[in-house]
């Protein structure tokens, strides 16, 4: 008896060992098979795009690049990966499907919105909601399979597909929540009274990989090789779909981090609003349209609301008679290193008020090899901070304020020379 149970046992054993190596297997693979799609690719486009015009922008502006190539994407790679393990195991639990035509026209919405340059148009809203449209519509009034040279089986469980527009707007509220206050890009732009004046973008550019089941049948087409498995008597092949979201929101009468605090609960709600539209498809089908309305008339809202409420309050990085507001804070700069953070007001340096970039450049000159601030921070508390100069330091410090922008400079310059 005891041998019988043994090898019962074993017998488990070997198929739970055998069940692992192939998910395991197929896992691997459909990693490996990302590569087929366009978006892969993509990414990595326009991250450098992105990463190049910023660039340029803070060279005009500040005559000095403040951050690397890659920053709108690389602080975020955790929190995606983390995010994107959370989506597939919702879209493997619950079942959703996607076939591969969907999956080449998420690539082609994504595409074509970022060639036109705005950032903010990467939300789920545009980009699922965009999809279902045209899954809704367009084949009402187009014979597709006419056109391309294979059967477009675009068939799609509407309710899945809400229901992943809703998780989508959730990840975007959560990479909202955390985005650092540290990393914002900052920018000069003309006031309406002729007065340069500073702004900050939030702005952040992220993929979120994650797996999906997709029928066979909608995959010969383009892949007959692809890896599938068994599940209630349909076959399924796994594949990671490289979801990129960003935003890009133009902050000038407020701390970065409140405005992302801001956006962050306001995607929330939307994300909560659009999930339960979403549960209720399940059991009238016309739900799952008001959910993709509501997404991106709601995102529109959030976006139009935020852009009006900035430009009809005061410039938050505006200097005071009494004191310089910091727009800008160099990394691993001397201000860095001293804790110094965007918003801070200057007051003093080495005892001479300060309350125009000019006289506080000239203060620091007089400092020797070691300086001291007077600083207000965004609490309102006074603190007294001290350092010394090392060789390649900044000349300011690493402190960027809102002055005239450092190519006008340069052009008055020249011109007067000239």
């Amino acid at each position: 008896m005891k041998i019988i149970v043994s090898c019962r046992k074993a017998t488990l054993i070997i198929g739970v060992i055998n069940l692992l190596e192939s998910g395991l297997l197929e896992i691997a693979k459909g990693i490996g098979k990302m590569v087929l799609n366009p978006l892969f690719y993509w990414i990595f486009i326009l991250i450098i795009v992105t990463g190049m015009k910023r660039i340029k922008r803070e060279r005009e502006d500040f005559g000095i690049k403040i951050y690397d190539l890659y920053s709108e994407w690389k602080n975020t790679f955790w929190m995606s990966f983390v995010l994107g393990l959370l989506l597939s195991a919702f879209t493997l639990g619950v079942g959703v499907t996607l076939t591969y035509p969907v999956i080449l026209l998420f690539g082609f919405i994504t595409i074509l919105i970022s060639i036109t340059g705005r950032i903010n148009l990467l939300s789920a809203s545009y980009i699922i909601g965009g999809t279902y449209l045209i899954l809704m519509f367009v084949p009402e009034w187009i014979d597709v399979e006419k056109i391309l040279p294979f059967r477009m089986q675009v068939d799609v469980h509407l309710s899945g597909l809400v229901s992943l527009l809703a998780l989508l707007l959730l990840a975007e509220s959560i990479l909202l929540f955390g985005s650092r206050s540290d990393v914002t890009y900052p920018e000069l732009t003309l006031s309406k009274r002729g007065i340069w004046v500073g702004q900050h973008h939030l702005k952040k550019l992220t993929v979120l990989p994650f797996f999906t089941l997709v029928p066979t049948g909608s995959l010969t087409p383009f892949a007959d090789f692809w890896p599938y498995f068994t599940l209630n008597g349909e076959t399924y092949g796994l594949v990671v779909i490289p979801f990129i979201l960003g935003f890009d929101h133009i902050v000038r009468a407020q701390h970065p981090s409140f405005a992302a605090k801001k956006l962050a609960r306001s995607t929330l709600l939307l994300s909560f609003l659009v999930a339960a539209l979403a549960v209720g498809s399940m059991y009238y089908s016309l739900f799952s349209f008001i959910a993709v309305i509501c997404a991106i008339l709601g995102r529109e809202w959030i976006n139009y609301r935020f852009r009006i409420n900035e430009q009809n309050k005061p410039g938050y990085f505006q200097s005071t008679d009494k004191a310089l507001k910091v727009l800008a804070v160099l990394p691993n700069s001397p201000a860095d290193r001293l804790g110094i953070h965007v918003g801070t007001l200057i007051t003093k340096v080495n005892g001479k008020k300060v309350n125009q970039p000019g006289s506080f450049y000239h203060a620091l000159q007089t400092s020797g090899a070691f300086f001291k601030l007077e600083i207000i921070n965004r609490e309102g508390e006074i603190e007294l901070l001290q350092g010394a100069w090392y060789e390649g330091d900044h000349h300011g410090l690493g402190l960027l304020f809102a002055s005239t922008p450092h190519d006008h400079e340069h052009f008055n310059v020249s011109n007067g020379e000239g």
